[in-house]
């Protein structure tokens, strides 16, 4: 502010949003990343302006997440301040993804269509879900993004069991697997099998249900998370 560097203030401003957003305090933060969207704006810095949208949009994601986990509900059953908090999140990833789009910059376009995913899936919009994490598989695997190739997957999974497509979740599930396995993450691979146990159950296919269960105890035993 003292050199009259526009740009730096905006970046500041936007690394202390979301500092505080790590540190739980959502509202200063969202005070930070505004501003980092009105002088991007006001310097017609698009990418910083594609920024901090994506900022603010996380700010109400993270603030959304925190105030449902309080609550420990299914997605969609959720307190109105919850589902405006969450929309507002939505919105932000919105614009973002209009304006990365018309950046060209196909990541970031990715990463908008994760998180609206990850906001529609809590709303309980699981067919809006479901497109976004299309979008952001698309991406993933034309970025060969091993690892946000197998979120999507999971992401894919889960949706899906809500609208009691239980097939379709096992092929997503399954998918999931396969990848852990390349990535040689064995936490996800725990939680891989966790979900295809369920997913099996649900299914009535009580013996992969068992091998799946009896594969997840083994890696939690072998990491030691009791």
């Amino acid at each position: 502010r003292t050199i009259g560097d526009r740009i730096g203030e905006a970046k500041a401003s936007g690394n202390l949003g979301n500092t505080l957003k790590i540190l739980g305090q959502f509202d200063e933060a969202v005070v930070c990343c505004q501003r980092h969207l009105d002088i991007s704006r006001e310097q017609g810095d698009k990418v910083g302006e594609a920024r901090a949208l994506y900022n603010i949009g996380n700010v109400y994601h993270a603030k959304g997440k925190h105030l449902s986990w309080n609550m420990a509900q299914d997605p969609g059953y959720l307190p109105q301040e919850v589902k405006d908090t969450l929309q507002k999140a939505s919105e932000y990833y919105e614009r973002n993804l209009s304006l990365v789009k018309e950046l060209g910059d196909r990541a970031a376009q990715g990463r908008a269509y994760g998180n609206l995913g990850n906001t529609q899936y809590l709303l309980g919009n699981f067919s809006e879900a479901i497109a976004f994490h299309k979008e952001r598989l698309a991406i993933a695997k034309e970025f060969g993004d091993k690892a946000a190739e197998r979120r999507a997957y999971s992401n894919l999974g889960n949706a899906h069991i809500f609208l009691g497509r239980f097939d379709i979740s096992a092929e997503y599930y399954k998918k999931t697997l396969q990848l852990s396995r390349q990535l040689k993450d064995q936490a996800v691979e725990a939680q891989a099998c966790y979900s295809l146990g369920n997913t099996c159950t649900l299914l009535q296919d009580y013996e992969k249900a068992i091998e799946y269960h009896l594969r997840h105890l083994v890696i939690a035993q072998e990491l030691g998370d009791r």
